[in-house]
């Protein structure tokens, strides 16, 4: 048996796939060793994962895990690996960039660009197996546009500043059953002030046909499409994972059109697309 993770720093989707082909969905809370300790997420694989997966387990031996996740770059991913084989200890572990999934997720082994619009945001250029090269997506307080977190933060930044109208504030305030101080103590003293703003952002999804929260999200595209993918110079379609691409889909249309570039594949997330890129290592075992 075959595990796969796609991890966003707000859920990580696992697949359990065996070698006749079943697989088995399950979500546990985001792991990001940008913002979390080995210890941390190793408790976090052991309380929330295995519970979940145990019952699954006696179809065979779990021969590897295949984990792609956000803040998982060359000098991080290390202590995912560590984690993982702390509770898989007969598994095969490979740790890579959530980018990479996105690639591999959305394109298989052809080339292209891959993009990321999730509680994050990412672009790259993919050679159908590796990372050619990318944008630096900065994270949400240097860069991150297109994503949930900034969508979040700007969204807020807006209704605080009375930049949208007290219709809008006053809805989002009793929506949310918040305050003012509130969202500055999680977003300032709270752990995971990106996953709170991104939470946020689905107010922009209830109310997306009010004009001047469609504008908001239009631009927030604009800019992720200006100041990432412009240049990349791509002529083929591009291609997308994530809640934010998948669900502003009409809006991220549009964007793209105005900005001359074409709109390829949509996905929610990458597990179907890595489940058949790795399909030749899912294979019987007797143990």
């Amino acid at each position: 048996m075959v595990l796969i993770a796609d991890s966003g720093s707000t859920k990580v989707h696992w697949c359990l796939v065996t070698a006749s082909g079943q697989s088995s969905d399950v979500f546990t809370d985001g792991i990001n060793p940008l913002f979390q300790t080995t210890i941390a997420m190793q408790n976090s694989i052991s309380n929330q994962l295995l519970p979940q997966i145990a019952p699954l387990l006696w179809a065979g031996t779990l021969t590897h895990v295949f984990f792609y996740g956000a803040g998982c770059t060359p000098e991080k991913k290390v202590f995912v690996q560590k984690a993982l084989e702390a509770v898989f200890k007969k598994a095969e572990v490979t740790v890579e960039s959530d980018m990479l999934g996105a690639a591999r997720g959305l394109l298989g082994r052809k080339e292209g660009v891959a993009c990321i619009l999730g509680t994050g945001s990412g672009s790259c250029f993919y050679d159908g197996e590796h990372i050619g090269w990318g944008v630096p997506s900065l994270g949400y307080i240097l860069g991150d546009e297109g994503s949930a977190a900034v969508l979040g933060k700007r969204l807020v930044g807006d209704l605080l500043k009375n930049q949208m109208g007290d219709d809008l504030k006053e809805a989002f305030f009793k929506e949310y059953e918040t305050s003012m101080a509130d969202i500055i103590e999680k977003v300032y003293r709270q752990p995971f002030p990106n996953r709170f703003l991104a939470k946020l952002s689905r107010f922009c999804a209830d109310h997306i046909a009010d004009q001047r929260i469609h504008d908001l999200v239009y631009d927030h595209f604009v800019q992720f499409i200006r100041r990432n993918l412009v240049q990349y110079k791509a002529s083929t379609p591009i291609g997308f994972v994530g809640s934010i691409a998948y669900y502003y889909r009409p809006i991220l249309e549009e964007a793209m059109k105005a900005e001359g570039l074409l709109l390829g594949t949509i996905l929610k997330d990458p597990i179907e697309g890595l489940k058949e890129y790795h399909k030749d290592v899912i294979k019987p075992t007797t143990e």
